[in-house]
């Protein structure tokens, strides 16, 4: 099986010149020497470093595409033509009770403050990539509108070009943080939450104090990895100034841009870019019980974390500790998945893909709920688009996975919807949307929907939050027909025995019945009566 082709990408912009291509490597079967290029290998021999990353910076998300043994396609939903579960208490299971629009899609987490959701999902962490920042309108409003959490990432005071620290190297004031907060919870309602993410240099920098004082927010989350996957190598810069700037707050800046040499490179404008890096977090059992015990003596009603896809042992560390340490909320975060800047071989080949890494997951919640021990509210993130990916991670992880964490995927409807109101405004529509009309309420199917819920700051809202909203719409109802097919009529309803597995191998990793297992044991029961 060919799972990727390396030293090609157009996420690099790079690509082969033949047709073929050896597997292993990536290289053209036939290399000549005087190819104008333009695969890894050649485009690394004079641009070096920059070939790492995908770009360009700042106007593309990133996700990897490397094609896994298993994966949640190795998966069907079960349908069943009797019973229906999860309908209000006291209500008889009938064809007129039992209707998909009832399906009850919101769901919840929180070890005892719960914080509610309109649908089972919720955003990735936004920081501060530059598509993060100039798109965040676009994404809060639209989050906060659909009733759904939304996490403000890593990093965002520490490249906050507004940001004034105190003499102790600590958050006196950062614009950018509060107009991202401040956004969100202009439209906020009765659903959701923002929440803000920190990695090492955010606690130094004390953003939990600040966010805790300055804005009173109940949740904070720590991070174990998945900033640029595990090395903080989130975003990058195109000036020398700025990147000095950073590095004199404390980040990890390359190449150097006080180096002579450096400067040099700069000034011929052979280096046109930096990197700011963060550093990696070293987690103890200790330390990480402290840190927990001082965000909530600052005043924090929820803790949550979001680890990586690290290694077996990390996953039993954070089950364990966050069940001790009675956490809210814990999201694990498999391969490939992507929002931003990670390395791009990284990206590809790092980490355990999210089937694999629900799968021990669950097979590790099962072992210390069987001690006794209460298994925090989980999240699943990875690679996830639409509803029925959502279903079958939810049925997987069930009882355990309240939601899980969409990138991309939440990302897209921010994009379209704003560049839709850009395509009006400079009468461009393209085709793809024009032939459903050329005005904001034709084109939007929910906007009247919306209209009639928000009034007049309707011509307010940003348009990307409109395509959010809309999107939103679009999966609770796709949610609430496979449910109805499974007769689950709310999300706790859901199950493990709901998904069966269409390989014997999927069956092995998961768990999950095999598909010519699946309730084989009431067929044959019925069959002998």
């Amino acid at each position: 099986m060919n799972l990727r082709q390396p030293n090609a990408n157009e996420a690099t912009q790079t690509f082969n010149r033949s047709k073929s291509v050896s597997p292993m490597s990536g290289i053209c079967t036939r290399c000549i020497d005087g190819c104008r290029g333009n695969c890894e290998i050649f485009k690394s021999s004079f641009r070096g470093r920059e070939v790492i990353y995908p770009g360009p910076f700042g106007t593309i998300t990133a996700g990897a595409d490397k094609n896994y043994p298993v994966d949640y396609s190795h998966l069907n939903i079960q349908g069943y033509a009797v019973g229906a579960f999860g309908l209000p208490d006291g209500e008889d299971p009938n064809p007129d009770t039992a209707v998909f629009p009832r399906v009850d899609t919101k769901t919840e987490y929180g070890w005892d403050k719960k914080v509610r959701m309109k649908v089972p999902i919720f955003t990735g962490a936004l920081g501060s990539t530059e598509i993060a920042r100039k798109n965040w309108e676009h994404f809060a409003a639209g989050a906060a509108i659909s009733g759904i959490t939304l996490v403000c990432g890593e990093n965002v005071c520490g490249i906050d070009p507004g940001l004034v620290l105190d003499s102790n190297h600590k958050i006196k004031k950062s614009p950018e943080m509060d107009r991202r907060i401040e956004t969100y919870k202009k439209y906020q309602q009765d659903y959701g939450e923002i929440l803000v993410q920190m990695n090492v240099e955010d606690t130094r920098l004390g953003v939990a104090e600040y966010v805790s004082s300055k804005h009173d927010l109940d949740t904070i989350e720590l991070k174990w990895g998945q900033g640029a996957k595990c090395i903080g190598g989130e975003i990058k810069v195109n000036s020398i100034e700025r990147a000095s700037e950073l590095k004199k707050r404390g980040y990890i800046v390359t190449p150097d841009p006080e180096d002579a040499a450096i400067k040099a490179a700069y000034k011929d404008t052979a280096i046109k870019e930096f990197e700011r890096h963060s550093r990696l977090g070293f987690v103890t059992k200790e330390g990480f019980f402290d840190e927990v015990d001082r965000l909530r003596d600052l005043g924090f009603k929820r803790v949550t974390l979001k680890t990586g896809a690290y290694s077996m042992a990390e996953v039993a560390m954070a089950l364990k500790y966050c069940s001790e340490a009675k956490i809210d909320l814990l999201t694990f975060d498999g391969a490939p998945g992507g929002t931003g800047m990670s390395p791009w071989p990284m990206m590809e080949e790092w980490g355990i893909p999210t089937f694999y890494l629900q799968s021990l997951v669950y097979e590790f919640a099962e072992k210390l709920s069987n001690k006794g021990m209460r298994i925090p509210d989980l999240a699943m993130a990875g690679g996830f688009s639409s509803e029925d990916g959502v279903y079958k991670a939810l049925a997987v992880g069930s009882p355990y996975v309240k939601a899980v964490c969409m990138g991309r995927a939440l990302m897209i409807p921010g994009f379209v919807g704003k560049n839709i109101g850009r395509w009006i405004k400079e009468n461009d529509l393209p085709k793809t949307v024009s032939e459903y009309g050329t005005k904001v309420e034709e084109i939007f199917v929910c906007y009247e929907e919306l209209a009639q819920r928000l009034g007049d700051d309707i011509k307010h809202l940003p348009l990307g939050a409109l395509g959010v909203y809309t999107y939103a719409q679009k999966f609770r109802t796709g949610l609430q027909q496979l449910m109805a097919g499974s007769r689950r009529f709310r999300i706790s309803a859901i199950n493990r025995r709901d998904v069966m597995a269409l390989t014997e191998e999927a069956s092995k990793i998961s768990g999950i019945p095999y598909v010519m297992n699946a309730y084989r044991e009431e067929a044959e029961a019925i069959l002998d009566e």
